[in-house]
């Protein structure tokens, strides 16, 4: 006699339904984060349609729903077997793009997973994680220089909209390329336009084959917007646990808010400031800290998080950024009126910082960033007071002449990362004081040009310099040579 596996579930019914939230009895054993299934429904690819336990009592469950709750109606009925959420991950999954659920929307086929990971996982503690003493080089010279980032590390990226934050995400995924890091682009809320776009900008650039993109736009529901970036962190999770360096961009994380603050309503959570319900600190820095390093006995790995959000008006004390500032390890703040006068990235070095410092940073580079930091803040009061006095002091011009050249270095163009051997070389300069004493139109040719000289005619010295990042004595002695060979050859 053939004995079939037992398969215990509890069976519920749908009592209200409402904007994505649908309101169960009968589920007495339920708890918060299993999954549910309502039968009557099915999904595109076959299965029933899923959703998530979001809140209970004695007397009902409230859920919500992971698709089209058009496809269920009241008195439906709905089966939980006790299983918290969890999405497929694997190395399968790079190059491709997915749902908040792991489900491919590229139109590339199935995927086949190597393990399941919760998506509500919990951070690792203490014991488990070690310093941050990697440098994650985003080849943009602004922030390598002077705001460093580290594997790791979480940096919140800050500013209003349309003035670059997306770009510099861009930006450091493209860098990356060759670097045996795994990157994941998480897009919240955003048009399936404009990350199509950035998918194709990706592809054109060759970054498909380490990177993957995890997608909850403004047409999905509510639901999968909130768990989108859980997923994205799941997914960067199973790469740190085989070892290696995982970035995961989360854009943006103001979006999540505002449908976490509409979720909550519907489900009659008292609204505290701005109508965000009371554990709406939870919802991040629970994200946040699944960033990390991990020791070697615990895979080895690393998970560094930029998390965008959205300012209006500039208003870096709002609410949400406010509190996503106060659980990460910096922010890079963006000014609009830096943007507005073309200082690309528009990054205000007055209101950002990096808590890890120039300890991650390679020996040549923490040299010459020393003091530039102060000397941009200087340069920006003096251009101030210049607006006041037409007749400025032998020094004072000077140092306004040293800062135009600093102002022009740091400018760069998107989709444009610099090595960096280019960083060290093109600062070297700087700070040798060679590019004060020319015109601004010999620094922008010096900065756009000598880079590639220095590479065709010194190209073991440009290895040495990204290999070690260590400026030698004969670095230095190669560098003042090509410098002085690049500016006879422009002058002839």
């Amino acid at each position: 006699m053939k004995i079939e596996a037992l398969d215990i579930k509890e069976v519920g019914y749908i009592e209200e339904l409402k904007q994505g939230i649908v309101k169960i009895s009968g589920l007495p054993n339920c708890s918060y984060g299993a999954v549910i299934e309502f039968n009557n429904a099915g999904s595109s690819n076959g299965h029933s349609l899923k959703g998530m336990i979001v809140e209970f009592n004695s007397e009902f469950a409230y859920a919500i729903i992971f698709g089209d709750e058009r496809k269920i109606k009241v008195g439906d009925t709905v089966t939980s077997r006790g299983q918290l959420l969890n999405v497929p991950v694997g190395d399968n999954f790079i190059g491709r793009v997915v749902d908040s659920l792991g489900n491919p929307i590229d139109g590339k086929g199935k995927i086949e997973p190597q393990a399941d990971y919760p998506v509500f996982r919990q951070a690792a503690g203490v014991m488990e994680r070690e310093p941050i003493s990697q440098a994650m080089h985003t080849g943009i010279k602004i922030i390598d220089m002077l705001i460093p980032l580290g594997k790791g590390q979480r940096e919140l990226i800050v500013g209003d909209r349309q003035i670059g934050k997306t770009s510099i995400g861009i930006d450091t995924i493209l860098n990356q390329k060759g670097k045996n890091v795994i990157c994941i682009y998480c897009w919240i809320g955003g048009s399936s336009v404009a990350l199509n776009k950035i998918m194709q900008t990706l592809n054109q650039q060759g970054c498909m084959s380490y990177c993957l993109a995890v997608s909850a736009s403004a047409s999905s529901s509510a639901s999968e917007q909130y768990i989108c970036p859980y997923t994205a962190a799941a997914l960067g999770e199973y790469f740190m646990h085989q070892g290696k360096d995982v970035l995961v961009i989360f854009d943006d994380l103001t979006k999540h808010s505002w449908v976490y603050r509409q979720m909550s309503l519907l489900l009659e959570r008292a609204p505290g400031r701005e109508a965000y319900p009371g554990d709406i600190f939870f919802l991040h820095s629970q994200l946040m800290e699944r960033a990390g390093r991990l020791k070697q006995e615990f895979g080895g790995g690393s998970m560094t998080f930029l998390p965008l959000a959205e300012t209006l008006q500039g208003d870096i004390t709002g609410y949400i950024c406010s509190n996503i500032v106060s659980m990460t390890d910096g922010q890079i703040y963006l000014n609009s009126g830096l943007f507005q006068e073309g200082f690309k990235p528009a990054i205000d070095l007055e209101l950002s910082v990096s808590r890890i410092g120039s300890k991650v940073q390679c020996p040549a580079i923490r040299k010459l960033s020393a003091g530039l930091r102060y000397e941009y803040v200087q340069y920006r009061i003096l251009l101030r007071l210049t607006r006041l006095r037409t007749k400025l002091s032998p020094e004072a011009a000077q140092q306004l002449q040293r800062g135009k050249a600093l102002y022009e270095l740091l400018i760069q163009e998107n989709g444009s990362p610099v090595s960096q051997a280019e960083e060290i070389a093109v600062f070297y300069a700087f700070a040798q004081k060679i590019l004060e004493s020319i015109s601004l139109e010999q620094v922008k040719l010096f900065k756009n040009n000598f880079f590639a000289y220095l590479e065709k005619h010194q190209h073991n010295a440009v290895e040495q310099l990204n290999d070690k990042g260590e400026l030698t004595d004969e670095v230095k002695s190669i560098l003042d040579s090509s410098i002085r060979e690049f500016f006879r050859s422009q002058n002839k």
